[in-house]
């Protein structure tokens, strides 16, 4: 059975690809599908995501990276997908996931929703707060790949080169300690 995985994926955390990495035992398939939401303006493009998801899970052949814009549900069914694969992190995900699984069940009685509980370590992650730590020039190494820790140090540094006053605040951001980049940079390029 093929199971799609939808999200935003802004960036592609390590509690994301707990629920891939799982998922990906428990269906013959698993795609990883970025939603393209015209209302949001993105840290990172489609395609960079879609690239973000594809080095994080090259050890799974069983998983892919797509993209879709429309109804999850119509992406599902033009998909082949019998499966709609979300991860529970807190009862307010529960609320909001348990609602979008029954409107999309008035969709198409064809799809089913699975739940999975993320694992303890990565209760309180979200995408979210990893923009909100780079934002400020925390570190994010041990929230993400390093490979996308390496590509969000660069977005927000190059974000933050044109605002003089803002640069200022954030030394450590514009300017990251080379230690770090040169340890991403090693771990992304043993990983590749």
């Amino acid at each position: 059975m093929i199971a799609i995985y939808p999200g935003s994926f802004d960036p592609v955390t390590l509690g994301h690809l707990d629920i891939i990495q799982r998922g990906a035992k428990l269906f013959e398939r698993v795609i990883v599908a970025v939603l393209r939401n015209p209302n949001k303006t993105p840290l990172f493009t489609v395609q960079e995501r879609i690239e973000q998801i594809r080095k994080s899970t090259k050890h799974l052949p069983n998983v892919e990276a797509d993209s879709f814009d429309g109804l999850t549900v119509n992406y599902a069914q033009m998909r082949r997908a019998g499966v709609l694969l979300r991860g529970l992190r807190a009862i307010s995900d529960f609320e909001v996931e348990l609602q979008m699984a029954h409107t999309n069940k008035t969709l198409s009685t064809q799809i089913e929703t699975v739940f999975l509980a993320t694992s303890n370590e990565y209760s309180f992650l979200s995408s979210s707060v990893v923009k909100e730590i780079a934002k400020f020039g925390g570190s994010v190494n041990h929230l993400v790949p390093p490979h996308v820790a390496l590509d969000i140090y660069q977005c927000y540094a190059h974000k933050y080169q044109s605002n003089q006053s803002i640069t200022e605040n954030i030394p450590s951001l514009t300017n990251p300690p080379m230690d770090t980049l040169l340890e991403i940079h090693n771990q992304t390029e043993m990983d590749v």
